[in-house]
């Protein structure tokens, strides 16, 4: 009874250290719409497709609830979520609220090295633009980050990170959309006014950055009906 115990509590660690994996790795494929909204997964063959028990999927599935993901439905099954307008402007809202107090407090607390890791961040966004719209949106995240670390409140990032899944499903479907020059554009924006410690400046330009996604999003919407559905 005592080894079977202990390996029902390596068997738990084990399963408490891969939840948060599995977590990732499902909302990487809900934003990318490789799962896509109405499809019903299955804790079983989620398990068994990555050779793990049901436990971290069940709790992976919670998460995914939680980010308004995925819709748990007792005795029917575990869907994909479709995209809502509603979700969207209310995550970007949040965001907002969250990410233009962070660019005072960093334009407030930079230095020069600050603003030259920010700099070459972008320069490294330029390399990539179009040509790997993937490669941008983690050098984004990278720099929306640096911003946090900059302002000395890494958590805002990761709560914004809990946030933002809604805004990312869009951002992935709007390639053409997106024009990334601009995205970049208005990052170098945000970095000069910290550069130069011009809190009002750089909330100015973050305020507008993050509504960029409300001039895409009916478009979107309308380019892919399939994965939208009413807010409720």
């Amino acid at each position: 009874m005592g080894a079977g115990s202990e390996r029902s509590a390596v068997e738990l660690d084990a399963d408490t250290a891969i939840a948060p994996q599995l977590y990732e790795s499902l909302r990487g494929r809900i934003v990318r719409a490789e799962l896509r909204p109405g499809e019903i997964i299955s804790e079983t063959e989620i398990a068994r497709a990555y050779s793990v028990s049901r436990q971290p999927v069940r709790e992976a599935f919670i998460k995914l609830a939680e980010a308004g993901l995925v819709r748990v439905r007792p005795q029917r099954g575990t869907m994909v979520s479709p995209i809502t307008a509603e979700a969207v402007t209310e995550a970007r809202f949040v965001r907002e609220a969250i990410e233009s107090d962070v660019v005072r407090a960093a334009a407030a607390r930079a230095d020069g090295n600050d603003a030259r890791r920010l700099l070459a961040q972008i320069d490294d966004q330029k390399r990539v633009a179009e040509d790997d719209v993937a490669a941008f949106m983690k050098l984004d995240e990278l720099f929306h980050r640096t911003l946090a670390e900059i302002a000395g409140v890494p958590f805002a990032w990761r709560v914004v990170e809990d946030v933002k899944a809604q805004m990312d499903r869009i951002r992935y479907l709007s390639v053409e959309e997106m024009h990334v020059r601009r995205l970049i554009a208005q990052h170098e924006t945000i970095a000069r006014a910290i550069e130069a410690a011009d809190a009002a400046a750089a909330e100015e330009a973050m305020r507008g950055h993050l509504r960029e996604i409300l001039r895409s999003l009916p478009d979107i919407a309308a380019a892919h009906p399939d994965l939208f559905g009413k807010g409720g």
